[in-house]
């Protein structure tokens, strides 16, 4: 809250010192009042103690008039502190999350757990709702101690007794809360899972899905199973931890009732003014505050426990991972000779390996084909080309300097890719293709970018041209085609080589063209690589046949390389897919069919 806003700081504390003595404050002049009631009701308003007592009223009404203004007061700081503070945790996580250069930590299931309980998606409070519930509480608190000091400068020993009682009481109490809290926390997956199948139900991706195959009924059970499976083991320990609150409760109770008991015996033999009287007997449930367990705690507790799961992300993601960013050469403009794979290995954590001893060159300037069998790792080697995995074995080389020996970042600004689940961004269609960079687009660029990726009539078609939002989710944004968006996706890379990226990786780039669209790539395929070094995934040869090489992936490693022709000639793996995928398309139309 400090980092977040000092201003505001400094008045929550302020806002503590009055949330907890005005109210003490107020029941102190009131019961100055009640005292004065008897000499001015003998003596009349006019008499000395007729003066004491509008004297008296004035002051209370006008303490009281303050405290009414706490309610507002609290609820306008809250907003705004809450406000300051989640913008400054959402950055923090953000930058955090953000730094590492690769993908691998945001597969890491215990990472994501500590991601949803630090933006409060597992827990009922938001984390950002802490400080000022902690600046309540401590007013709370305040109040409490401040109604025991009344009480012992009238009985020192009762407001000492009921000190001493919190003090006893409290400590369990509270460990009660964090038992609960560390319950709750340890349910992080199965909460994560709960409001997953929650999410379903709404968010587009599966919604159409939702309602075809008539799943609602059953994403709503999941859901409640979930979420009871993560709650149970808290209410277990909570029906466990019954007996101590019983025992905390039954020792309250009789300390109250023995403090009634003495203040009410002393005023019954005449020991304690009316004024005493009338201030003590509300003070005792004031002091109740100074340590009794509310539902307030609780949800503190809640939002706190956040903390350590922002706290180990900060740390653990905080810093910069690519320590070759200071001091290395830089990558642009490569490669000039070559890229090699020698050797390389992967492996996912807890799987087989993916890819091994692969060993692969692409001459710069020149386009490969990439075919394999699903799974075979295709994908897996174009994350590793992008820096977004580091190799378990082998070494990927640059000109024959080694990938590592480059600031990470600075590579990946050489590589422009479209992926096979390519971002769809709810953003202008200049922003979703000129991402590129400082995501500043550039006018030419953008006109050049779309022109080779075909999608000039798509911009045309826009109500609002380059300025349309793609996404229908938002005033005046219209949705596109799978086909259309491929092209945007397309125009994005070929912006960032316009913008000087050199190596064009297109995965599956035309499985949601129509025919004519499919057609039309295939005939500007060497015009799209054209002098730029390229790798083109595909499991249509069509798209492959026309690279300048083609390899095949199997079993983690190339076992065929060449062109069209020779691999063909060899009579290997690849001429039989190519052979099998083509017959498809010259099977004879039967007799009945014409």
């Amino acid at each position: 809250m400090w980092q977040a806003t000092r201003p505001l700081s400094l008045l929550a504390a302020l806002f503590i010192v009055a949330e907890g003595a005005l109210p003490v404050l107020v029941l102190v002049a009131m019961g100055r009042v009640t005292g004065d009631i008897p000499g001015a009701v003998e003596h009349g308003l006019s008499s000395g103690d007729g003066h004491r007592l509008i004297a008296a009223l004035a002051v209370a009404g006008g303490i009281y008039a303050l405290s009414l203004m706490r309610g507002p007061l609290e609820d306008a700081l809250t907003a705004a502190v809450s406000a300051r503070v989640d913008v400054l945790m959402q950055r923090r996580l953000v930058t955090s999350v953000s730094a590492p250069v690769g993908i691998e930590h945001l597969e890491d299931e215990t990472l994501l757990d500590r991601l949803a309980s630090a933006q409060g998606q597992l827990l009922s409070n938001q984390p950002s709702n802490a400080p000022m519930s902690v600046v309540s509480l401590w007013g709370d608190r305040l109040t409490g101690i401040l109604a025991c000091v009344v009480l012992a400068t009238y009985r020192w020993y009762l407001g000492l007794g009921l000190l001493v009682m919190w003090l006893l009481v409290r400590r369990p109490l509270g460990q009660l809360i964090r038992s609960r809290t560390q319950r709750a926390r340890s349910a992080g997956p199965s909460l994560r899972r709960s409001w997953y199948m929650l999410g379903l139900a709404w968010k587009p991706p599966a919604a159409k899905e939702m309602r075809v195959f008539g799943l609602a009924d059953w994403v709503a059970e999941r859901h409640r199973d979930e979420w009871l499976d993560a709650m149970r083991p808290s209410w277990v320990e909570l029906h466990r931890l019954n007996a101590r609150v019983w025992m905390a409760g039954a020792v309250v109770l009789a300390t109250y009732a023995a403090i009634a008991a003495v203040i009410g015996i002393q005023a019954y033999h005449g020991s304690l003014s009316l004024t005493a009287l009338a201030t003590m007997m509300p003070m005792l449930p004031s002091s109740l505050a100074a340590g009794s367990i509310t539902y307030a705690d609780v949800q503190l507790d809640l939002a706190l426990s956040s903390l350590p799961d922002l706290d180990a992300i900060v740390d653990g993601l905080g810093g910069d991972d690519d320590p070759a960013a200071s001091g290395a050469r830089s990558p642009a403009g490569l490669p000039r000779h070559q890229i090699r794979f020698d050797g390389v290995g992967y492996s996912y954590p807890g799987g087989d390996p993916v890819l091994s001893e692969l060993t692969l060159e692409l001459p710069a300037g020149q386009s490969l084909g990439l075919v394999g069998v699903n799974g075979a790792g295709k994908s897996t080697l174009i994350t590793l080309l992008a820096r977004m995995r580091e190799p378990s074995a082998g070494t990927l080389t640059i000109d024959g300097v080694p990938l590592d020996r480059f600031s990470a970042r600075a590579w990946q600004r050489m590589v422009a890719v479209v992926y096979q689940d390519f971002a769809r961004l709810p953003l202008s269609a200049a922003e979703n293709v000129g991402m590129f960079g400082d995501g500043r687009p550039d006018p030419g660029l953008l006109e050049r970018a779309v022109a080779r990726a075909g999608a000039v009539e798509i911009i045309a078609s826009l109500p609002r041209g380059w300025s349309t939002i793609l996404s229908p989710q938002y005033a005046g944004g219209v949705d596109l085609s799978g086909g259309q968006w491929q092209r945007i996706a397309l125009a994005r890379a070929l912006y960032a080589i316009e913008s000087g990226a050199t190596l064009l990786v297109l995965d599956e780039p035309t499985s949601q063209l129509d025919i004519r669209g499919e057609a039309a790539f295939y005939d500007r395929f060497l015009e799209l690589t054209e002098g730029v070094t390229s790798i083109v995934i595909s499991h249509r040869f069509a798209s492959v046949r026309r690279a300048d090489r083609i390899a095949v992936l199997d079993g983690g490693q190339i076992t065929e390389l060449g062109t069209h022709a020779e691999l063909l000639e060899h009579g290997g793996a690849y001429a039989t897919m190519f052979r099998a995928q083509a017959e498809r398309f010259a099977d004879p139309v039967p007799e009945a069919a014409r």
